[in-house]
């Protein structure tokens, strides 16, 4: 019989060339790689959360535009009642119907760099072209590098990341503002680490209003429900009714639809933890600056990227594991990521256990 199939044949080389997401591996680690709230619910709300869940009839279809979510959305989110929103099954499913969309023969995603990696990722596999505009040594926004690549790309949308991933820079409202008038298309901000920011950073939810061609993106995951996948953007009723007709049916599914409006019914709970992490992350980067051989940067997320001074950060990023702790390795020889790592602000606990084995490893 005859085993070989016929995938790389019919497979595109563009896909056939990339590799697929695997998440960090299983097992007894403190984890501290992939932005995630590091509190569960409390167990003062976990009885209430599961009484919400029993009388859902999981035979039946959920709501296929979950009204009753969006509308708890809006208000907690401060969203304008004249802005329409769109779910996903997390921000991921919603980059994807944004560049299927706007796909075309010659057309032109464009992002500073580096940033959310799915934003290139998906738009080479709609057949986009994808411009990343680098950013200033500092991870500040490069404008008139900006200004030269919207004018010579015409780029048909572009993503800003703000705070960004994974350099956690917030971009000024002045910046984002001059993108917006020099953009021929649209503009999408990925506000997913916006719960974070300090208080003088504004949202541009705000500003929807009188932007037509802008979009803004949250989430859900990073506050705390990151096991329910739900992301939403938002925007003027033009763009969003386009690219509703590209959301999978009922892609937002009940148990999701129960949970996050009981979160959002008790959203303070999470704020007060969202307190409890940005005070850590401000430690946890005091911390890492002290330490000889380590270049951090300020962070308006829940994380915190940082350098290797001596070309070890592969090394380190592996030991750390072999200690039983997950940091993000994003470290490519020749790219502005070099001998670069990421870590997610934990609990105290955890964060201290971090600080210490990665003290001890750059002593030895």
């Amino acid at each position: 019989m005859n085993s070989k199939t016929s995938a790389t044949r019919w497979v595109r080389q563009i896909i056939q060339q990339q590799n697929s997401y695997h998440a960090s591996p299983s097992g007894d680690f403190i984890r501290l790689d992939a932005m995630e709230n590091p509190w569960s619910m409390p167990k003062a709300l976990e009885q209430s959360w599961l009484d919400t869940l029993i009388d859902l009839q999981l035979n039946r279809y959920p709501d296929s535009v979950a009204i009753e979510l969006v509308q708890r959305l809006r208000a907690v989110m401060e969203i304008p009642d004249e802005s329409a929103i769109m779910l996903g099954n997390g921000s991921d499913e919603l980059i994807q119907a944004i560049l299927m969309a706007i796909a075309g023969n010659g057309r032109t995603v464009l992002a500073p760099a580096p940033s959310f990696v799915m934003y290139e990722v998906l738009a080479r596999a709609c057949r986009l072209s994808y411009v990343g505009v680098p950013l200033r040594q500092n991870f500040t926004l490069d404008m008139p590098a900006m200004r030269r690549a919207i004018n010579t790309h015409q780029p048909a949308v572009i993503f800003l990341a703000s705070p960004n991933n994974p350099t956690g820079t917030v971009y000024q409202q002045a910046e984002i503002e001059e993108i917006l008038n020099l953009a021929p298309g649209l503009v999408v901000v990925d506000e997913a680490y916006h719960p974070f920011v300090r208080p003088e950073s504004e949202s541009v939810i705000a500003r929807l209003a009188d932007n037509p061609d802008l979009i803004v993106m949250r989430t859900l995951s990073k506050v705390g429900l990151a096991g329910i996948r739900l992301g939403l953007i938002a925007g003027h009723a033009d763009w969003i009714s386009e690219l509703d007709k590209l959301r999978l049916p009922y892609n937002i599914n009940k148990l999701t639809q129960a949970t996050a409006s009981f979160a959002l019914d008790h959203w303070q709970v999470f704020q007060d933890q969202i307190g409890e992490i940005c005070r850590e992350r401000d430690r946890v980067y005091a911390s890492l600056s002290s330490i000889e051989g380590i270049e951090a940067w300020p962070s308006d997320a829940n994380f915190i990227l940082f350098r290797i001074s001596d070309d070890g950060a592969t090394a380190i990023h592996a030991q750390l594991q072999a200690r039983g702790i997950l940091i993000k390795c994003l470290h490519r020889a020749g790219s502005a990521m070099e001998n670069c790592l990421r870590v997610t602000v934990g609990r105290p606990v955890e964060n201290d256990a971090f600080l210490k084995e990665l003290s001890e490893l750059l002593l030895r």
